[in-house]
């Protein structure tokens, strides 16, 4: 995968920008059969924080027969927590079903580094729900034991990663292994109805798309909380795996984490991936010992190799305007945000009604399990999951230097973000220094 160009990665990937590849095929006996309505379709989950007791309550609310049969974690508490949410007693119908549909013994739970390697032979279907540092070693993993898989974006948090994830993609596609891939807007109705729209012409040309995820911010694990919760220290590994958000081997920062999304929509309207992106950013609020070495603001400006541009912001502090959207511009009219598509002269051309839309977490289980049940390969996800992934490890490329950073700059690049050892007795790759506090990557510095 070394020494990729824009115009290799282009001509294997302009199938799959658009999202979900459906290309409806019987898959070989060695990858999947044909599940009756009575046979069991065996779950495990791979990451039982808040997302991973999300997505295995979307599997197991699918119309099939699904079973959850196992579950990894890191920390033993996350895996208690995930089954008692997954189990507690309910008067809703849907969570009664759900609740009937956890069947994972005590000698199923497995916890530490490499639980997932229990997980995966049990299984027909993996959830890759864990800190998006390890996505590349389990999508690697999951697509070796020839499984089903879904996975969380973002996919990687450095350029290597990327890499694995490709090749594995490749291999899954091989093998014709259904993907999909946590990026729902695909599986939403209002973004499918209005890029379709788009892609049409609607408004031209595109020459210009706006992409945000600003927002106060998400959750911080302060070290004094996790170590008097423990009764005792944490080793550095344990504090940054609770604290996760703030590290970028483990998050990739929230440009990748968080704004993906947004970035994932312009790509998929502008049917491509950006050639060159250049922006600023740092980190003016959130700058506690506990909010690690991420930024708290980034701005990109993406160029496409038309010319288009792509203007991306993503901010995390308290008191400012928050807008998580997406907008585009084009010769003949603009689509100012998503379900709306206006003229030149300002008349709506497009408006969706967005009454009784489905829920696009549930929709891309929904699909996902009623491909898998009728034995066919429909979703290959991983490939723009990896790209939209790389498209926001280049926008932090371009912030935390302040240089130009093109395409193939960031798909090439060394930089590994990842341990040299996975335990909780061993150093993970950034350490604090005598005050307690992370570098931090400084612009025009490197």
């Amino acid at each position: 995968m070394s020494d990729l160009s824009r115009r290799d990665f282009l001509q294997r990937t302009t199938a799959v920008v658009g999202g979900a590849l459906a290309i409806p095929s019987v898959m070989p006996a060695s990858a999947s059969a044909y599940y009756g309505v009575d046979d069991v379709i065996r779950v495990g989950l791979i990451g039982c924080g808040g997302r991973g007791t999300g997505a295995a309550y979307q599997a197991l609310a699918t119309a099939q027969n699904v079973q959850l049969v196992a579950m990894a974690d890191a920390f033993r508490d996350q895996v208690d927590s995930c089954f008692e949410n997954l189990t507690k007693e309910s008067n809703d119908a849907e969570a009664a079903k759900v609740r009937e549909r956890v069947h994972v013994p005590e000698e199923h739970k497995f916890v530490g580094f490499d639980a997932y390697k229990e997980v995966i032979p049990l299984v027909d279907v993996v959830i890759l729900t864990t800190p998006p540092g390890f996505r590349p070693m389990h999508f690697e993993a999951a697509v070796a034991a020839d499984k089903q898989i879904f996975m969380e974006k973002p996919v990687a948090t450095d350029a290597p990663g990327i890499r694995r994830v490709l090749a594995a993609a490749e291999e899954a596609k091989r093998k014709k292994l259904n993907v999909v891939v946590g990026l729902q807007r695909h599986y939403q109705t209002v973004y499918r109805e209005w890029v379709e729209r788009l892609h049409a012409g609607m408004i031209g040309d595109l020459v210009l798309a706006r992409v945000y995820w600003n927002s106060s911010g998400v959750w911080v694990r302060d070290r004094a909380g996790l170590e008097e919760k423990a009764g005792r220290k944490l080793t550095e590994m344990e504090y940054q795996m609770r604290n996760w958000y703030y590290f970028n081997w483990l998050c990739g920062d929230h440009i990748t984490e968080q704004h993906i999304h947004n970035l994932d929509v312009g790509n998929w309207v502008m049917q491509g991936y950006p050639v060159r992106a250049n922006g600023q950013g740092g980190r003016e609020v959130r700058t506690g010992l506990d909010h690690g070495q991420i930024f708290d603001h980034h701005m990109v400006e993406f160029e496409y190799e038309n010319g288009a541009r792509m203007m991306s912001q993503c901010r995390h502090i308290q008191g400012c305007m928050n807008r998580v959207s997406e907008g585009f511009h084009g010769t003949n009219g603009s689509a100012p945000q998503p379900g709306t598509i206006v003229s030149a002269s300002g008349h709506d051309l497009f408006k969706h009604n967005g009454k009784n839309d489905p829920n696009p977490y549930q929709v891309e289980h929904d699909e996902l399990f009623a491909t898998i049940a009728a034995g066919e390969y429909k979703y290959a996800d991983a490939e723009n999951g990896a790209y939209a992934t790389l498209t926001s490890i280049m926008g932090r490329m371009a912030t935390y230097t302040g240089r130009e950073v093109t395409w193939d700059e960031a798909l090439n690049s060394d930089e590994n973000l990842m341990p040299d050892v996975f335990a909780f007795d061993a150093d993970p790759p950034v350490l604090p220094d005598a005050d307690g506090r992370y570098p931090v990557p400084v612009p025009g510095r490197g």
